[in-house]
């Protein structure tokens, strides 16, 4: 059985973080204000180097790739959308929607490639499907129960059905499609609204307006050990499914979440995660408000 989570990551400093107009035109998460560059490149610098170090204190082997202003990345931060490593000795490459964020595949795929190495590793290369308006974005499309072996997709322009179920079938996991929307406009990503950990799944049901939808996938989850904790929408706005499970010093797991979302949880939530798991926070609200994403999306799992 595979592990769900880990205890290794990759994550990329940026040279330049700034707003993405590529990516705005369907992450609604995003925000721009006339804030000078130099400004929000600062804020967002110290909002990395803080989550990093705090991660890294729990114990978690942080590998940091430095981003280069040239050629420029503007969402390098958010690593986990290009590429993704598997215990079935598989490195998956993404094609990206944004044209600049392709850049980043270019630039970092090396690095990624010697930090995951391995004696016996198969590469599957699929970014060249952008050229032909087929995307798939790693782990920001695809949510993964590494240890029931199912793949959870919420279908986007970001996020090709086809691609994913060949995905899918090149690790064996069983699909789980659906659709979601928040304010008429569909998720972008389906790491926005869900997250899977070791024991349970958090996840924003009534994001999924289907309801046979909803049910299929509530269903998905219990079946497979997972206790749901439920979010709301607005809950969504404030990136409290946008999550990861790490493992740190002497096995103990912990929820990686900016503090935007820690600060958004209720008690019953928060009891529900404290079971058998910390719960990690950290500032990323200039990463949140210009970049549209949160402390999931800055992290690449290494297994």
């Amino acid at each position: 059985m595979n592990n769900q989570v880990t205890n290794r990551i990759v994550m990329v400093r940026p040279a330049l973080f700034y707003f993405n107009k590529e990516t705005a035109v369907n992450n609604h998460y995003q925000n721009f204000n006339n804030e000078a560059a130099e400004t929000v490149n600062k804020k967002a610098l110290a909002e990395f180097d803080a989550l990093a170090e705090k991660i890294s204190e729990r114990g978690v082997e942080v590998n940091i790739i430095q981003d280069t202003l040239e050629p420029s990345t503007p969402d390098s931060i958010f690593p986990n959308n290009w590429f993704s490593s598997h215990e079935e000795g598989i490195l998956f490459f993404y094609p990206m929607f944004a044209e600049n964020r392709r850049k980043e595949l270019e630039k970092f795929r090396n690095k990624v490639y010697d930090i995951v190495r391995r004696k016996s590793l198969k590469i599957i290369d699929y970014s060249l499907k952008a050229k032909e308006n087929i995307f798939l974005e790693g782990t920001g499309s695809i949510v993964l129960d590494r240890k029931n072996k199912k793949a959870y997709c919420c279908l986007s322009p970001r996020s090709d059905e086809k691609l994913f179920r060949k995905f899918c079938e090149e690790l064996n996991y069983k699909p789980v499609v659906f659709r979601a929307f928040q304010e008429g406009y569909p998720v972008y990503h389906t790491n926005v609204i869900m997250s899977v950990g070791e024991n349970r799944a958090v996840i924003c049901l009534e994001s999924v307006t289907d309801i046979k939808e909803r049910e299929i996938l509530r269903k998905e989850l219990e079946e497979s050990g997972k206790e749901i904790i439920e979010i709301s929408l607005e809950q969504v706005k404030k990136f409290l499914g946008n999550t990861l499970e790490l493992r740190g010093k002497d096995g103990k797991r912990f929820v990686v979440m900016s503090e935007t979302a820690y600060k958004s949880l209720n008690e019953k939530q928060k009891n529900m995660i404290l079971k058998d798991t910390d719960i990690l926070y950290s500032n990323v609200e200039t990463i949140e408000y210009y970049g549209g994403g949160s402390a999931r999306c800055m992290i690449g799992e290494i297994f």
